[in-house]
């Protein structure tokens, strides 16, 4: 298929559904973390598996939906300037977050977080990753997932360096998404895309598939609503 074929190539209702649905579980997570912090709520969200990992399934059906969104972009043979108009966007994005979270919480602010990591991993499949064969990219997906259980050093724990993921600790801040362990969920989502694409071709609910479609739309808007919308409830308590 040609490049400029690519950018009219039909959505996959059914990925974009599953992306939907994590960020509907997202908006409720954060939901309830944002009744926490205004003291609503009494919950250990740092500590406590039952938000830990939630927050662990969300993030891994977001990179697993990134990766499969970046096969079917590679199947439809997308064109670079797409490629790179939608990662400014996602970047650009990140560099937000950072910034509107340093605000909010300057002792733990978001110095590398799903975005970040979206755009650092989306460019390491795109420039070359996504030329191995499947095999070797399971084999990687597998490698990238145990590497920081296996190697850990003091020099990966600072803001600039603990980007990589090979930490000591985890880095006091909201929102941490490293290269690794993540590019292996990543990976996963894009071998499970290339070798099976027909996964996603047939119908899905349409509201999930809509919002799917907007995720980074509704993932940069969702929170200040909601803090937005606690704060105005509280002054008028």
């Amino acid at each position: 298929m040609p490049a400029a074929a690519a950018d009219t190539a039909p959505r996959f209702d059914r990925l974009d559904a599953l992306r939907g649905a994590a960020i509907v579980w997202m908006a409720a997570f954060h939901f309830c973390f944002d009744l926490n912090h205004f003291g609503w709520i009494r919950q250990d969200f740092y500590g406590d598996p039952v938000w830990t990992w939630q927050r662990t399934a969300i993030v891994s059906l977001f990179l697993f939906c990134a990766g499969g969104g970046q096969a079917l972009a590679v199947r439809a043979v997308q064109g670079a300037a797409r490629f790179w108009r939608r990662w400014a966007q996602v970047a650009g994005c990140a560099l937000l977050v950072s910034l509107s979270s340093w605000f909010m919480f300057p002792n733990s602010w978001i110095s590398f977080g799903v975005l970040h990591g979206i755009a650092v991993m989306q460019v390491l499949l795109r420039l070359g990753l996504a030329r191995l064969p499947d095999a070797a990219l399971l084999g990687l997906a597998a490698l990238a997932i145990a590497a920081p259980w296996l190697v850990q050093h003091p020099f990966f724990d600072t803001r600039w360096t603990n980007w990589l993921g090979l930490v000591t600790h985890k880095p006091i801040t909201e929102d941490y998404v490293p290269v690794l362990p993540w590019l292996g969920v990543m990976l996963l989502g894009f071998v499970v895309t290339r070798m099976r694409p027909q996964l996603w071709v047939g119908p899905a609910p349409a509201p999930l598939a809509g919002l799917g479609r907007w995720s980074l739309s509704f993932y940069m808007v969702h929170q200040p609503v909601l803090i937005g919308g606690l704060m105005a409830v509280q002054v008028l308590r």
